[in-house]
């Protein structure tokens, strides 16, 4: 495929209802690439605009393209990317950071880019005319935000760099890790972001990892690859009243405490937790601690401190569900928890690529032997036309065989590695 004057992308008129369209597409111009995106892994907000044609309170409002988790291939250059980005050329398989900031506001010039109010993002609605995303036949993009893929690196996994990335960031922002203590950390969610979260606490030295989820084959996959060394399978059961929901929450933190290492220590404090989910009862047992069993502080997607949260402990939330939650401020209060929210990801992409990379190698990573990441990647689908079929797989938790879906991908060329 070569750079033209069109490209071919599926774009969402309404939910669950995708054109394919051919519209123009001009060489790029300035410091912009043209991509062919090889790979394109599907996101939750993206299922969430085809479900429902809006996410959250984003509604879509032109028909848009989705996709923004993308490897792809440089088709041509703009005459100034040699001042931007002086390392790429024709021909380099590279991944995409699809949220392109202002550069001009006091956050971006502060390495905050990811919180800037004009920040567009590709496959969003919440800008219009709205920034179309990467399932299309080829796309101009920023060269600045366009990252080189190392050879070991597949355009799969290359795709998977966005959402690595999140867990990088959310490392990041959960702060220090308390001395002294089993280095060990609680997830809740074993989905994709979730299993992420495992391996970029893994580089940080975290070897001990307690995953809980609801479904207990995501949390087999968890333990089989690598991504846990505990799991606990949480019951799928929601309190009619404020103080019913408060005992469960309780009730799930006490019971997590108990689960067992295989050395057979009780898990009891961690040093951090990661809320993946966006669930209200997870976020309320995160925080929650049974007397004497779980003295540490919980992180929502995040790294610092302990578990299931001990006083002084910080809970880093990073999981996108119900928009508004009922917490125990008095507890937070009380023992001096931190509420940590983060969103997206800032400067992440360097290291999820050295992380990528030791992965896909079996290389260790400060002193760490890491989960293979390349196996989220449970579908594969190929081309523009499977991509109805795509999206129908990645709203279930298994497909008609049974098999569990955790990842999936198209390739948006006729191949998906």
């Amino acid at each position: 495929m070569t750079a033209g004057d069109s490209a071919s992308g599926c774009y969402l008129h309404a939910a669950q209802d995708f054109h394919l369209e051919s519209r123009p597409l001009p060489p790029p111009t300035g410091d912009e690439v043209q991509i062919a995106p090889r790979c394109t892994t599907l996101c939750g907000s993206d299922v969430h605009y085809y479900k429902h044609f809006r996410n959250g309170a984003i509604q879509v409002r032109e028909p848009l393209c989705l996709g923004h988790e993308t490897a792809g291939e440089i088709l041509a250059l703009g005459p100034d990317v040699c001042k931007t980005n002086p390392d790429l050329a024709v021909g380099n398989a590279v991944a995409l950071e699809c949220g392109v900031p202002c550069e001009q506001c006091a956050l971006c010039k502060n390495g905050r880019y990811n919180v800037c109010p004009n920040l567009r993002f590709r496959s969003s609605a919440s800008k219009f005319p709205h920034y179309q995303g990467s399932l299309q036949e080829r796309v101009n993009h920023p060269a600045k935000w366009v990252h080189k893929l190392p050879r070991e690196i597949s355009f799969e996994v290359g795709a998977l760099l966005e959402p690595l990335a999140v867990a990088v960031h959310a490392v990041r922002r959960s702060g220090a890790v308390l001395e002294g203590a089993r280095n060990s950390c609680l997830i809740f969610g074993a989905g994709a972001i979730g299993l992420l979260c495992s391996v970029a606490a893994q580089v940080e030295g975290c070897q001990d990892i307690v995953m809980v989820d609801i479904d207990k084959d995501r949390l087999q996959f968890a333990l089989d690859n690598g991504f846990a060394q505990a799991i606990y399978e949480v019951k799928a059961q929601r309190g009619t009243t404020l103080e019913e929901s408060k005992a469960i929450a309780r009730e799930t933190a006490k019971n997590i405490g108990e689960v067992k290492w295989r050395d057979g220590n009780m898990v009891g404090q961690v040093q951090r937790t990661f809320e993946c989910t966006g669930v209200e009862s997870c976020l309320q047992a995160s925080i929650y601690v049974s007397p004497g069993r779980l003295p540490h502080p919980v992180f929502f997607l995040g790294l610092q401190h302990d578990q299931a949260t001990q006083s002084g402990g910080s809970v880093v939330l990073v999981g996108m569900g119900t928009p508004d939650h009922t917490l125990p401020i008095s507890e937070i209060s009380a023992r001096e928890i931190s509420l940590i929210p983060t969103w997206r990801y800032a400067g992440a992409y360097e290291r999820a690529i050295e992380i990528a990379k030791a992965s896909a190698t079996g290389a260790t990573f400060n002193g760490a032997r890491l989960a293979n990441v390349e196996k989220l990647i449970t579908h594969r689908f190929n081309g523009l036309g499977s991509i109805q079929e795509a999206f129908d797989h990645a709203t279930k938790p298994k497909d008609t065989s049974g098999a569990l879906i955790i990842k999936v991908a198209v390739g948006t060329d006729g191949t998906a590695k």
